[in-house]
């Protein structure tokens, strides 16, 4: 490693209330470096880069940016320093031109406070020459596409001469081409001594893009390891403690007694059925439609996770409350209170803190207190749509595990996703939809492969 690394975390640690969510972290970034930053949700990640980008304050631990010691007070402190964070959700003035919004907080002016538009347009257009970035500065901000607000809030960054650039989940709404187009810009910053943290759910990307990934688990650094030392399948071991064995599991096909039997499908004891279909086929719609009534459906056993969490969980209850809504009045509370720390323990819902408001959770840790909401209901059917968005690696094979485990224990599960991979991986049948309609059904004795969905799903 280099004698002066760019950026120095020393021995972090971080408590909020009773959770450690840092514990004696230590992370160098070295200059010209893109360090990848990986973890299952609550490993730590969010916490570590908002110490980093002055949103939080270290409990123990020392920040070093170019060999001085930091304090950082606020995000203004870190940018004053050339650390920069680039959130999921980018901060921007759609109404406002692409010029002012490169030199938010920093517009040149003239005589008596007016603004130099023409100075600002030319610094705009120069930054954005150096990314090689061929948008006009006057072009309003809300006529850009999503791919070129960020490469403008990455300007803005180097407009306030950034040394380092925190990405956070940079590719989530990207696609292909729009990615390779990011990464020729790190590739780009790279070369001009700009040192990168980049934080991805997307493996692939991480071992593309890194030069150095450091995984955390449980709020401590399980190892940081050099290009040509890691892959996919090694990383997801470290950050999970296993290996992903669930995705290769075979399928018996040894189905029970039907369990749902309508026109759209019937589904039967252990089995698993998959909806596949492009934006708008109607998968979302069809679950609804199966699940029907609330409180006629939870009669029948059946259960309900939907897409969007904020639908799904009540954000201002606690953990405890929002497992045991559809037991209420049928058990008492003693006797949930055991069965809820059961289920926290069984699904490993983190932290271990049932009174803590769901609000606070991970995006993994929230899915999994919709999947023990309707375990401690008793249920015998799940819809699930999109189990698995957003959500890390890691959380995504604890979900599967627990999605086969349903169906193990004489259960059915009805799930939609929009990644055909997993469908193909998880289900024991997929039905492929289109215009709201069921438009073909795979089995695992026929052709069950991505071509053949694709096929069904026209092209």
């Amino acid at each position: 490693m280099a004698a002066n690394p760019l950026v120095l975390l020393s021995q972090i640690s971080k408590r909020f209330g009773a959770t450690v969510a840092l514990d004696a972290v230590t992370f160098t970034l070295l200059p010209g470096e893109a360090h990848g930053l990986v973890g299952e949700n609550g490993a730590g990640k969010s916490t570590l880069i908002k110490i980093l980008s002055g949103v939080h304050r270290p409990d123990v631990g020392t920040i070093e940016v170019a060999g001085a010691e930091r304090h950082f007070s606020s995000p203004r402190d870190a940018i004053a320093a050339g650390v920069v964070l680039i959130p999921q959700e980018m901060r921007i003035v759609p109404a406002a031109s692409v010029a002012e919004n490169v030199m938010l907080g920093q517009v040149p002016t003239r005589a008596f406070g007016m603004v130099h538009t023409r100075r600002m347009n030319e610094i705009a257009q120069t930054v954005l020459e150096r990314l090689n970035v061929a948008i006009d500065p006057r072009t309003r901000m809300d006529r850009l596409g999503f791919a070129e607000r960020q490469l403008v809030v990455i300007a803005r960054a180097l407009a306030h001469d950034a040394r380092v650039l925190v990405l956070d989940e940079p590719t989530a709404a990207l696609e292909a081409r729009e990615v390779a187009r990011l990464f020729e810009v790190v590739v780009g910053l790279k070369a001009d001594g700009v040192g990168i943290v980049f934080i991805s759910h997307r493996l692939d990307e991480v071992t593309e893009i890194s030069d150095r990934v450091t995984v955390l688990r449980d709020g401590r650094v399980v190892e940081t390891l050099a290009r040509g030392s890691f892959d996919k399948e090694r990383l997801i071991q470290l950050m999970t403690g296993r290996d992903l064995a669930e995705l290769r599991r075979p399928h018996a096909l040894d189905f029970g007694a039907p369990l749902f039997d309508d026109k759209s499908l019937v589904l039967r004891e252990r089995e698993i059925v998959g909806l596949a279909g492009l934006l708008g086929s109607g998968t979302t719609e069809l679950l609804k439609s199966l699940y029907g009534d609330p409180c006629a459906a939870i009669a029948r056993k059946i259960g309900f996770v939907p897409g969007e969490r904020a639908q799904g969980l009540v954000m201002g209850m606690s953990v405890r409350d929002n497992i045991a809504l559809p037991s209420l009045g049928r058990q008492n509370r003693r006797a949930l209170d055991v069965l809820v720390a059961r289920l926290m323990d069984a699904l490993d819902i983190r932290p271990r803190d049932p009174s803590r408001p769901v609000r606070e959770l991970s995006g993994g840790n929230q899915q999994k207190v919709m999947f023990a909401r309707w375990l401690a209901g008793d249920a015998r059917v799940l819809l699930l749509d999109e189990p698995t968005h957003g959500v890390d690696i890691g959380a995504k094979a604890q979900i599967h595990h627990l999605i086969r485990q349903f169906a193990d224990d004489s259960g059915g599960v009805v799930f939609a996703s929009s990644e055909m991979i997993e469908v193909l991986s998880i289900a024991d049948a997929v039905l492929a939809l289109k215009g709201g309609a069921v438009v073909a059904r795979l089995d695992r004795t026929g052709d069950y492969t991505e071509r053949a969905l694709r096929a069904a799903l026209g092209g």
